[in-house]
């Protein structure tokens, strides 16, 4: 599969220019085919991979990310403080029991998540973010857009999860 490296700019313009094309009302279809065509472009020649626009972006997406998981956590944390209530049925008390773990594991899934957005932050400041861990090739933009906090290429990881799923059948 190949991994296409959008540039930002050029990415911005695909954009800029779908706009004005719905402006002239190309309509839909036009658009998306439009759009897909365009996506091929590899980095341009005077434009360097990550950016500072780029970096800022994806700063910016790890920081409200982040933000968003705390404030959810701190609501879950707030409700199920005020929530404490004495349920006589057995079942009714079992049902919520059992929301409560799965509100619990969400949580440190999501405690987790928070970690790989902090090492990803780190990475920014290190100037290492979008490169792949494995290859030390460009991640491609569209899979930064997708997962931020990604590490490896496509390529590498899906040979990461072959390598995984190999070990797990033996």
């Amino acid at each position: 599969m190949t991994n296409y490296l959008i540039p930002f700019k050029t990415l911005l313009s695909n954009i800029e220019l779908i706009i004005n094309c719905l402006d002239i009302e190309w309509g839909v279809i036009k658009m998306v085919i439009y759009h897909k065509t365009n996506l091929k472009h590899s980095s341009l020649p005077d434009e360097e991979f990550m950016s500072s626009e780029q970096i800022e972006y994806f700063r910016s997406k790890l920081i409200s990310w982040k933000e968003s998981i705390l404030k959810e956590s701190k609501e879950t944390i707030e409700d199920m403080q005020t929530d404490t209530r004495n349920i006589p049925d057995i079942t009714d008390r079992a049902s919520e029991e059992t929301d409560r773990a799965l509100e619990l594991r969400t949580r440190d899934r999501q405690r987790k998540l928070i970690s790989k957005i902090d090492s990803a932050l780190r990475r920014i400041e290190d100037g290492t973010y979008g490169f792949c861990e494995e290859t030390g090739d460009p991640i491609s933009f569209r899979r930064l857009d997708a997962r931020p906090i990604a590490t490896l290429t496509l390529e590498a990881q899906e040979r990461h999860e072959r390598r995984e799923r190999v070990h797990r059948e033996k």
